[in-house]
């Protein structure tokens, strides 16, 4: 067997990652030797396999479903925006250029220093030649598991992008996936959505979209069934599964510039604490936020809130801040001076309260940052909490480090261009503490279950709590079980045989095209 699936969305956020996560963990659970595979990522969230490559994080949490390690294969390009128009490529793991929408999707005079290697031009002709790295690492993971489950980005329904895609529709024709497209039926409008996106696609596309998936459904199925027949007989395509709505299943989402600010990380209820005090946490939403994963781990502790916030006076009550990794420095310094923020850190600090940079958010807490390289702000002020003086490199470090803090074994991975040079305080992983104030490069290292009971310890005897950490909360485990979860959606409330044959032979023949199609 050498299947394949594209998963495809009427929206951005529509389930595309969590069902795909899904497939692969029901897959492998019957034997199946699965990856995932998403030729192209947008994501201020990403992550550093075994051999230094960066692609995005959704697609290591669905390696982790598919129980295979990560590679740049999975993800071969990713794209980290910098602003609302422009990102940084990273190709097979590696950053290649800064890049505008425009020169990315190959209109003239769009590109701002584009780097593209295999060929590629900044005005339009590397399109074709990133569709040739996408399809042959696609080409390669076929030729080593069973099956591939592709997910593919925004709606193959963006008909003005059809000619410049190579992760939607652009890689089903190319390679032969059969769709399935998921629909989000919480936020209403499932069935136009369902539609009007098969619709839209060529007669050639469309041969390929072999049903749909409904999502997030609240209520009892056998009202939703009526629209579901009608919609089979208005395109001639069947629906594969109805999800149920689950709380708690969103896991390393993509886009940190959509993050919301909501009152708890990953809908995650409070366990009661052990102690007599429960610990806030507070996240400041930075611009730009990236890695904003780091404070799952903190969620995941008994008696332990986390929140993001954007006010100096929501400062207040928190035992701890975070200050979180950012693709913009610069920018995020700018941001929290002008909302207060940064006068409210630092007066925690000078009250011993305790504050925790990571990345990004590591480099703001030094005394000066000398960026030629991302913001090209050249020097700037930091907020001298931390004796730390910070460089931007050209070359981006990318690496999976391991060691030990407050007396236990941590691992974690960096992804920055910032270089630190630390001048004192006392040494905290790769970047110090100065009393109640620790910063550090590394994304991750909360996941170690040790250190983060050890980190909690301190803050709690910091702020003055009696907060006791939980002797054996897993993260490792809570994620398993998050993963298997998601298995169990697939399983219980698909049709997994009718999934396996589409996987495994394709989509049906004889699918009735709909019009108007795309247009010329």
């Amino acid at each position: 067997m050498s299947g394949g699936l594209l998963i495809a969305g009427t929206t951005s956020d529509a389930g595309k990652s969590v069902v795909t996560a899904g497939i692969c963990r029901w897959l492998v659970r019957q034997g199946v030797n699965v990856a995932p595979f998403k030729a192209q990522n947008m994501s201020l969230n990403s992550f550093v396999t075994r051999e230094g490559a960066e692609i995005g994080r959704a697609q290591a949490m669905q390696a982790q479903a598919a129980r295979v390690e990560p590679t740049a294969l999975m993800n071969p390009v990713l794209l980290k925006p910098g602003s609302d128009r422009s990102s940084q490529v990273v190709l097979m793991g590696r950053p290649v250029g800064e890049m505008s929408a425009r020169g990315f999707f190959g209109e003239p005079g769009g590109a701002l220093s584009a780097g593209v290697s295999s060929g590629g031009s900044p005005h339009g002709g590397h399109r074709e030649a990133l569709l040739g790295t996408v399809l042959d690492c696609l080409a390669q993971l076929r030729g080593t598991y069973d099956a591939v489950i592709c997910e593919g980005a925004g709606s193959p329904a963006e008909i003005n992008l059809r000619r410049t895609d190579i992760v939607n529709m652009g890689v089903a024709r190319n390679a032969g996936l059969p769709v399935l497209v998921v629909g989000d039926i919480d936020r209403g409008g499932v069935f136009a959505s369902f539609f009007g996106t098969v619709a839209l696609l060529s007669p050639e596309d469309q041969a390929l979209v072999a049903g749909f998936l409904v999502n997030k459904f609240r209520g009892d199925v056998a009202l939703l069934e009526p629209g579901l027949d009608m919609l089979h007989g208005l395109t001639g395509r069947r629906t594969y599964g109805v999800l149920p709505f689950q709380h708690g299943l969103g896991i390393d989402e993509e886009d940190g510039l959509r993050v919301s600010l909501r009152g708890t990380v990953r809908e995650s209820a409070v366990s009661s604490p052990l102690g007599a005090d429960i610990l806030r946490v507070a996240v400041c939403a930075v611009p730009l936020m990236s890695n904003f994963t780091d404070v799952d781990a903190l969620a995941a502790e008994p008696g332990v809130v986390v929140r993001f916030v954007d006010r100096a006076e929501e400062l207040a009550d928190a035992d701890l801040v975070v200050v979180p990794g950012t693709r913009g420095t610069v920018k995020a310094l700018a941001w929290l001076r002008e909302r207060g923020l940064a006068d409210a850190i630092a007066r925690r600090a000078a009250e011993g309260r305790p504050v925790l940079g990571i990345c990004g958010g590591f480099q703001l807490l030094g005394e000066h940052i000398d960026d030629e390289v991302e913001s090209r702000a050249g020097q700037v002020d930091g907020l001298g909490l931390l004796p730390v003086r910070v460089r931007f490199a050209r070359e981006k470090t990318l690496t999976r480090p391991v060691g030990e803090a407050l007396g236990e074994p941590v691992e974690g991975y960096e992804i920055h261009h910032g270089v630190a040079e630390v001048t004192g305080g006392e040494p905290f992983l790769d970047g110090c503490r100065v009393d109640a104030v620790w910063g550090t490069h590394w994304h991750g290292s909360l996941e170690s279950d040790g250190f983060r009971r050890a980190f909690l310890r301190a803050v709690a005897g910091a702020a003055g709590r009696r907060f006791v950490p939980a002797a054996d909360t897993s993260f490792a485990a809570l994620r398993e079980k998050q993963l298997d979860r998601l298995g169990d959606l697939i399983e219980e409330h698909a049709d997994t045989d009718a999934l396996w044959r589409l996987i495994e032979s394709g989509a049906p023949q004889g699918l009735p095209f709909i019009p108007p199609g795309a247009p010329a």
